[in-house]
């Protein structure tokens, strides 16, 4: 009989895919279906998009993972709520207020796990980077509940502040390229706590 561990499948590369996927196709979609004469046209057409392409991703999730992640699902469902509320009312402040409650459940629910000594993250993310210790995952949910807690208002400024099209920019982008810096500048302190090189990059949603 074989005792040793089965390793755990990583599916890093396509967790992200699948959460900025629907994005891109977001951002695609809003700036070809742009109109001089309806300047709501754009956002209603990349809502519907993003609506279809989330969806898309949840039943890939399924059938390529086997299992639908927490925060999948949360994206899923928002997105199709605030963007039935976006094509309904052909008002796309619907959809851009989605990222900053996204952003705002996962900051409090980490920061409120650090608080009770739990880090929440791990189970966010399902997944656990091989050798990283107790204080580790401690520090890595208190850096991302603040970092989400500052997304959550730094997007309530742009969408308040910037045209639609310019918030699309920077939330897809902008935010993007943010993220995967804050998750780069993680690492020092994750390999003082253990963490072995080696796994696939796992990045918190990205709203």
């Amino acid at each position: 009989m074989n005792d040793t561990p089965t390793a755990k499948p990583k599916h890093g590369l396509l967790n992200f895919l699948l959460d900025f996927g629907p994005l891109l196709l977001f951002f695609i979609a809003s700036k070809l279906g742009h109109s001089d004469a309806d300047p709501k046209q754009g956002a209603i057409i990349g809502t519907g998009t993003f609506m279809a392409a989330i969806l898309v991703a949840v039943i890939v999730s399924k059938w390529k993972i086997g299992k639908i992640s927490p925060m999948l699902k949360l994206t899923a469902a928002l997105g199709v709520f605030f963007g039935g509320l976006t094509l309904w009312f052909h008002d796309e402040r619907f959809i851009q207020i989605k990222p900053t409650i996204i952003y705002a459940f996962f900051g409090l629910l980490l920061i409120g796990g650090w608080m009770r000594g739990k880090a929440l993250l791990k189970y966010v993310l399902e997944a656990a980077y091989d050798g990283l210790d107790e204080t580790g995952w401690l520090k890595l949910s208190l850096s991302w509940g603040l970092f989400f807690g500052g997304l959550a208002l730094a997007n309530e400024v742009m969408r308040a502040a910037l045209s639609f099209d310019w918030w699309l920019t920077l939330k897809v982008w902008g935010v993007t390229v943010l993220t995967f810096l804050f998750a780069m500048a993680n690492i020092p302190m994750l390999l003082k706590h253990g963490l072995k090189l080696g796994d696939d990059p796992q990045l918190p949603p990205q709203g």
